[in-house]
C-alpha cells in the first residue's frame, strides 16, 4: 500500500511541473523582446527580429519536449498505479472468497 500512496507524491509532482512549464508568458510574437514578468528574454530575444524569433522558437520546442517527457512519466506512473490497485483487488477477492468458504464450514 505505501507504493500506491508513494505513487501518488509522484504524480502530483509531475501535474504541478507540467502546469509550470505550459503556463509560461511570453508578450506579443515569439522572440519579440522582454517578457510580462519584468525581466528579460535574454540578449537574443532583447534585440528581436529573425533570431529572437527563432530562438524563442527553439525555446518553445524544449519546453514541448520536457512537457512529453513528463506526460509519458505520468502515464507510465499511472499504469504502475492501477497495476498495484488490480494485484490488490486480486488478493482481497481471494481472500474474501477463502473466508466465505470457511463461513460455510463452519455451519
Amino acid at each position: 500500500m505505501n507504493r500506491v500512496f508513494g505513487n501518488r507524491a509522484t504524480l502530483s509532482n509531475l501535474m504541478v511541473n507540467i502546469n509550470k512549464a505550459s503556463s509560461r508568458n511570453m508578450s506579443g510574437e515569439w522572440g519579440s523582446g522582454s517578457g510580462k514578468g519584468g525581466g528579460t528574454g535574454g540578449s537574443v530575444r532583447d534585440a528581436g527580429g529573425a533570431f529572437g524569433r527563432m530562438e524563442a522558437a527553439r525555446e518553445e520546442e524544449f519546453f514541448r519536449r520536457k512537457q512529453q517527457e513528463e506526460l509519458e512519466k505520468l502515464r507510465k506512473a499511472l499504469d504502475s498505479q492501477r497495476q498495484e490497485l488490480e494485484k490488490q483487488i486480486k488478493e482481497h477477492e481471494s481472500e474474501i472468497e477463502r473466508l466465505r468458504k470457511i463461513q460455510k464450514e463452519g455451519q
